[in-house]
């Protein structure tokens, strides 16, 4: 069995892609401190830089996708350390990533999910649930999953969405200020990006709210040290080792 079995745990690109797409330009609205004589496109600019340079994040949200939720709950940092869960429509897995070594746990509907039309499946299925599986290094499909400047990359890819959004007025998230941002798109949806006005210009928050496609995601966290713990020796299972066995 290759590891490349298991790309059910990514989820996440599939949902990151979607998480800056409020990422915005143009002028309008009004706002005063500190992005006055900013436009909407300036300030996501300055959003979007200040997040890349962060020590560290957190990111959860919720999204539609073909018709299911998947929702992502995740501190990530730049030595790609992360810590955290996906839930893709009731299949869920935790993840530990420290020490270029990622750990996932997931449930039977998760593993279910990743094992599919797989020779052998219900055998394998049987050691691994609600294990702590370790995933070969050269896993391609885990690839990217704890890299937070690809995360940002992979969200901020289409430059195109940051055409057209205006400023807004200032709101409270998580109990910091920060000035909205809103794009209404050509599908109908309306794209809204929040922004720190105090200290960096963090994003804080994007939504999407119409479409086939809607989510949430909050930032939060920022520079907070990630420290997942190694899992305990006799909760571990190595998944080439397995694969392995399996020949």
């Amino acid at each position: 069995m290759r590891a490349s079995k298991v790309s059910g745990v990514i989820g996440i690109m599939g949902l990151s892609a979607a998480l800056l797409t409020g990422c915005g330009d143009g002028d309008g609205g009004g706002s005063d401190k500190p992005f006055a004589k900013d436009s909407a496109d300036q300030i996501a600019a300055k959003a979007v830089e200040a997040t890349k340079k962060a020590d560290s994040m957190r990111l959860k949200g919720d999204m539609r996708q073909d018709g299911r939720t998947v929702s992502l709950d995740l501190v990530v940092d730049q030595e790609k350390n992360c810590e955290g869960t996906v839930d893709n429509a009731g299949a869920k897995a935790e993840l530990r990533h420290m020490n270029g070594t990622l750990y996932v746990r997931g449930n039977d509907q998760y593993w279910q999910n990743s094992l599919k039309n797989q020779p052998g499946s219900d055998k394998m299925k049987s050691k691994v649930v609600d294990k702590w599986v370790k995933m070969p290094a050269d896993d391609a499909s885990t690839s990217g999953m704890c890299d937070k400047q690809g995360l940002i990359a992979s969200m901020d890819e289409d430059k195109s969405t940051r055409k057209g959004m205006k400023k807004g007025d200032t709101t409270t998230i998580g109990g910091k200020e920060a000035i909205t941002l809103k794009k209404k798109a050509s599908g109908g949806e309306t794209h809204t990006m929040y922004v720190a006005t105090e200290g960096k210009p963090y994003i804080l928050r994007t939504t999407v709210q119409g479409g086939n496609e809607p989510n949430e995601t909050t930032f939060s966290d920022y520079n907070k040290p990630v420290s997942p713990k190694t899992p305990s020796k006799g909760d571990v299972v190595d998944l080439k080792q397995l694969a392995a066995a399996g020949r």
